[in-house]
């Protein structure tokens, strides 16, 4: 999986993280809370 592009949605409480390949598909959609953050971007 080679991600290309992230997109962060910065907000108050629950923040949207989407991240594409160089084709354009959709590899990750996800919501997190502020504090989960850090733990998704450092497994």
């Amino acid at each position: 999986m080679k991600i290309a592009t992230v997109g962060l949605d910065l907000a108050k409480n629950v923040l949207q993280v989407h991240a594409v390949d160089l084709q354009g598909h959709i590899v990750v959609r996800k919501q997190l809370r502020r504090s989960d953050v850090l733990r998704f971007c450092n497994p």
